[in-house]
């Protein structure tokens, strides 16, 4: 086939591509109008970006947050969005949480310091997107918890009867740290006090599946995670690593599951 021939297909290609293209998009416009005169203009809405903050804006603070170096000063610095999160603190913890207009989705910025030296010793990173299910469009709610924190070296250093014990044995010991630092800033501030419990639920929920598997624990450490079932998302998976005295926790719930092994990336349109 000559040169001209192939560009000739090749502009046959593409603009077959393009009429498909606009068929589909047609089609989808097709289904928008007519659920927003069937449902509501609500419906198209449901669709729509919920506007500021973006998830870049949410994630910095808990990026640029370091253990073991980061002070209250530094954290204070970055920790907060005041147009739309409310800021908690107590003598050992702040916390900055916010919820978008719409409602559907919540967040939280967490962190604890060590008490003599002022230096960030836990943080933790909380996003909910509770949009429920409507018609044909798949579920979307999912829950994204990350966290970090120094483990205490009564935990690390305690015999254990293997390494499946040690590692419930810290995962517990995160639950734990957790609900202490949450109950010191969540009283007045109700977006924290409906996220901490959600954190308290899938947590918990690990743990009495690993209660009743022990030998499950060994998937903790690996890229895939452990799977498990969750009452109000479906499904879950969580990863724990520990490294030397610091241990990190991702959580994915809902439609997140999919992507656990992905690379997180930021939707700065959302």
């Amino acid at each position: 086939m000559n040169r001209a021939a192939k560009q000739e297909r090749g502009n046959v290609m593409r603009a077959a591509g393009k009429s498909k293209g606009e068929g589909f998009l047609s089609g989808v416009y097709f289904l928008l109008i007519t659920f927003c005169l069937f449902c509501g203009c609500s419906v198209v809405e449901y669709f729509q970006p919920e506007g500021p903050p973006s998830y870049e804006q949410i994630y910095a603070a808990y990026d640029s947050t370091s253990l073991n170096m980061s002070n209250a000063a530094d954290v204070l610095s970055s920790i907060n969005l005041p147009e739309y999160e409310l800021l908690s603190q107590s003598k050992r913890v702040v916390a900055s949480a916010g919820q978008k207009k719409k409602g559907y989705k919540s967040w939280f910025n967490m962190v604890a310091f060590d008490e003599n030296d002022s230096t960030a010793k836990r943080k933790y990173l909380l996003v909910v997107d509770e949009k429920p299910k409507i018609l044909f469009v798949s579920p979307m709610e999912n829950l994204s918890f990350d966290c970090e924190m120094v483990i205490e070296s009564e935990v690390l250093d305690k015999p254990y009867a293997d390494e499946r014990t040690r590692r419930i044995a810290v995962l517990k010991g995160v639950l734990e740290n957790f609900r202490s630092d949450i109950a010191e800033v969540s009283q007045e501030n109700k977006t924290l006090d409906n996220s901490g419990m959600m954190v308290n639920q899938a947590l918990g929920t690990v743990l009495v599946k690993l209660d009743s598997s022990p030998a499950l624990a060994s998937r903790l450490h690996e890229p895939a995670g452990l799977l498990f079932d969750h009452v109000s998302f479906g499904k879950g998976k969580i990863q724990m690593v520990v490294t030397y005295d610091i241990v990190a926790v991702k959580i994915r719930l809902g439609s997140l599951v999919p992507e656990f092994e992905e690379p997180d990336v930021i939707d700065k349109d959302k």
